[in-house]
């Protein structure tokens, strides 16, 4: 591709800079345009300091501008005129040819600066990290070819003015030649053989012409089919996955620039359609080329033109409610939102398209099938108004559905149920789009969505809205769950990070992934090919499903701990067995913070102490849960915890946060102003944070054990009550089994030792609190130095 070709087809911003260079004398844009392919040929650097050669390279220039303005004799005055004028002005170099070589070699190195520079551009975008190198080489090659388009369009506006002045000139003398009324032959025949050439050329300008349009609509087929089947579908893919917490750019602007674009150009093909009729109205002739070919040029811009309206009305926005969990979760009665855009935008149709709102028409064969009707303002006019970027959007925000009293599934409905939750409906958009002469009705239809009628059903329903977008490639299957695949892991576990970086704005590492991994699979060397089934992720071990306890600790997190979360102070996801081969290897006083695995939305903290024996000792507290952490906030609780040594010496165990920041530094600057007596959650601590320690023996206000008493894996927890380290020197005092709730994540039930009675001996208030949660199984209370209360502070 010639130095003039790459510079026609660069993006507007560099396109600019080529008219500013050629705003200057010196050399006119036209003359570098028309002798592009001989000027690049030369050698302008050796002309500019050989005199010979600038001579003969002056001599060859001015030929060819002769034959450049013999060739436009006949096309066009205007050009005709500016390149003999052209010609006038590199006469004045004819004393020294070598200035007009000096000028030449200029011009043509300011060229390759230009096209330098958008080089280097591409390369730094292609090494920037935020970018992905395919995804941005893909759109600055769409951009060329686009800026390709305009030029074409550009030149064959040029084309159509050319083409009209030929025929206005051959009409001119033709009509001239009929008032004449020649009456000698010779003349009259020699008339003839010149208004033969004259018709012959204008046939040849004709078949140029419509092979250029020909062209023109190849470029514009190609540019839609990318657009279409390419740009579009993967933005529709990206909306899918941010709807479910994915940080990909779902910004319309890009995309509305480039359908614009070639709805612009289709609609000029159809102008330039319309203007070959107007000439052909004016002068036809045997073996008329637009007469054969413009009916099936203009039925293929139709159909361009079409095809590509039709995919440029999209759901921008996916229905909502204020107070959901996330899009596409609806409820009865209750008002939601929804914006649709026209990726058309021509200023000119701003608020003369309407568009209607309406629920899916057919249903499917699905027994029990719910319908439901639309209220509110189902009509909304689009319009440049209501969008921040200037889109040509209707924003419906008061939309509420209601269940029809009849409804049964659709014609033929099979036996195949489901449950409310998993019953997808979607949402249909209707316009018609009329501008210049073309109709095309236009519908967008949302991703399905998932109606309750109840907000205890919203849970579920968001896990089915996971499922269905983190698997579905077809978004209009409503029958989904009636054999839904199953996600692999790799699926799995990004989107379950997407829900924690769409809530906190940090997602899981790759630690985090794996202990959900292994408590789903077990141990693998390997978790890529395992497989997470939709009723394992949402229906096994109902009420506690695996969705309920993820859920749980991110309701907690984005309520509680957000900011703890962000700055990476919480582990969070890690085993039991994990988290004390990590302790153990730290000092004294180190300390993490993990959520729990049987209690839901509890989190708990761990730290390390040494035996009297040298031994490394873990021990750990009952989860904190909503009940909690509504009290008091967490790092209050991590701030006042404390232990009462033997000699009633207050000391915290907690010193450093995994692997060895000192308490203070990673959260004193969440602490509150106000501390001891004065601190606003004084009582809490006091009714739940005390620990003594007497003789290697704890009593506590709040739950605590020491891993000596426990097999490895197990959690901690005696609700509110005391827990003791080994060698007490006490009788133990042995109490019932009771069954709790399974984990969600284990097979088996959780037991859990009663202690309420030691409690209610420490403290007869115990029984008034309403937070006793147990967190593992099989808890063993060894010994208790049993002491009353008051004690504590005495």
């Amino acid at each position: 591709m010639s130095q003039w070709e790459k510079l026609r087809q660069l993006p507007a911003v560099y396109t600019q800079q080529l008219h500013e260079l050629y705003d200057r004398d010196g050399l006119p844009m036209d003359v570098r345009h028309y002798l592009s392919a001989w000027i690049e040929k030369q050698d302008w650097k050796r002309a500019a300091r050989d005199h010979g050669l600038a001579v003969v390279l002056f001599q060859v220039l001015l030929e060819n501008l002769d034959i450049q303005q013999s060739r436009f004799t006949q096309e066009s005055f205007l050009l005709q005129h500016n390149i003999r004028r052209y010609k006038q002005n590199f006469l004045g170099y004819q004393d020294d040819p070598t200035v007009l070589a000096n000028t030449i070699l200029w011009f043509l190195e300011k060229e390759k600066e230009i096209l330098d520079s958008f080089e280097v551009a591409e390369q730094v975008q292609a090494l920037h990290v935020e970018q992905e190198p395919m995804e941005t080489s893909s759109q600055q090659d769409l951009e060329r070819k686009m800026a390709g388009l305009r030029n074409d369009m550009q030149c064959m506006e040029h084309t159509m003015v050319c083409l009209e002045e030929q025929q206005d000139e051959f009409d001119f003398k033709y009509k001239t030649y009929k008032m004449e009324a020649v009456v000698d032959e010779t003349v009259k025949n020699e008339r003839i053989k010149i208004f033969q050439a004259l018709i012959n050329k204008l046939n040849e300008s004709r078949k140029s012409t419509l092979y250029d349009l020909n062209k023109l609509l190849d470029r514009s087929d190609d540019l839609t089919a990318i657009l279409v089947n390419k740009e579009l579908m993967e933005w529709q893919k990206r909306q899918q996955k941010a709807c479910i917490g994915a940080p990909d750019n779902i910004c319309l602007d890009q995309l509305e620039k480039w359908f614009t674009c070639v709805a612009s150009c289709l609609f000029g093909v159809c102008e330039f359609l319309n203007k070959l009729d107007e000439l052909e109205g004016k002068l036809s002739y045997d073996g008329d080329p637009v007469k054969s070919q413009k009916p099936a040029l203009r039925k293929r811009a139709d159909a361009l033109l079409r095809n590509l309206l039709e995919h440029s009305f999209v759901v921008e926005t996916q229905p909502s409610m204020p107070q959901g969990k996330g899009p596409l979760v609806l409820r009865t009665n209750v008002q939601f939102s929804v914006k649709t855009r026209l990726l058309v935008k021509f200023p000119e149709l701003n608020h003369s398209m309407k568009v209607n709102v309406c629920m899916d028409s057919e249903a499917p064969r699905i027994k029990g099938y719910r319908r439901f009707n639309v209220l509110g303002t189902k009509t909304k006019a689009l319009n440049m108004v209501e969008s921040q970027s200037g889109g040509m959007v209707a924003d419906f925000r008061h939309l509420t559905l209601k269940e029809q009293k009849s409804g049964g599934g659709g014609k033929g409905a099979s036996e195949i149920s489901l449950s409310v939750t998993e019953e997808l409906h979607i949402i249909y958009f209707d316009t018609v789009f009329e501008y210049k002469g073309l109709t095309v009705k236009l519908q967008a239809a949302s991703l399905p969505v998932i109606i309750i009628s109840n907000s205890s059903q919203q849970q579920s329903a968001w896990a089915s809205i996971l499922w269905f977008n983190m698997l579905s490639p077809n978004t209009k299957d409503t029958t989904f769950f009636v054999n839904c695949p199953a996600a692999t892991w790799p699926q799995f576990g990004e989107m379950l990070s997407w829900q924690f970086l769409s809530a906190t704005q940090r997602g899981l590492n790759d630690a985090q992934l794996e202990m959900i991994a292994h408590r789903l699979f077990g141990k693998q060397k390997n978790y890529g090919h395992c497989k997470v089934a939709w009723s394992k992720f949402s229906k096994e071990n109902p009420p506690d499903t695996f969705w309920v306890w993820f859920d749980g600790i991110l309701v907690m997190v984005k309520t509680y701990l957000e900011s703890l979360w962000r700055d990476g102070l919480i582990m969070g996801f890690v085993s039991k067995g994990k988290e004390k081969s990590l302790l153990k290897k730290k000092q004294r006083g180190t300390f993490l913070l993990r959520f729990s695995e049987s209690v839901i939305g509890g989190i708990t903290f761990s730290w390390v102490e040494t035996t009297m024996t040298g031994e490394p000792d873990v021990r750990t507290v009952q989860p904190f849960t909503k009940v909690d952490l509504s009290q008091i906030p967490f790092q209050e609780i991590i701030r006042n915890f404390q232990i009462f040594e033997a000699e009633n010496v207050p000391e915290s165990p907690l010193l450093y946060l995994y692997p060895n920041t000192p308490r203070d530094e990673a959260f004193g600057k969440y602490y509150s102003e106000m501390s001891g007596d004065d601190s606003p959650y004084i009582k809490y601590i006091r009714t739940k944070l005390v620990f003594v320690s007497k003789e290697n023996t704890l009593e506590a206000r709040s739950p605590m054990h020491s891993d000596m008493a426990q097999g490895e894996g197990l959690e901690p927890v005696n609700g509110l009550g005391e827990a003791a380290g080994p060698n007490e020197d006490l009788e133990p005092l042995t109490l019932p089994l009771d069954t709790y709730p399974s984990d969600p994540m284990l097979p088996g039930p959780v037991l859990s030792q009663e202690d309420d009675l030691l409690m209610y001996l420490n403290n007869p208030d115990f029984l008034t609190d309403s937070d006793i949660l147990q967190d593992e199984p099989n808890l063993p209370l060894q010994g208790f130095n049993l002491l009353s209360p008051q004690s504590i502070y005495q």
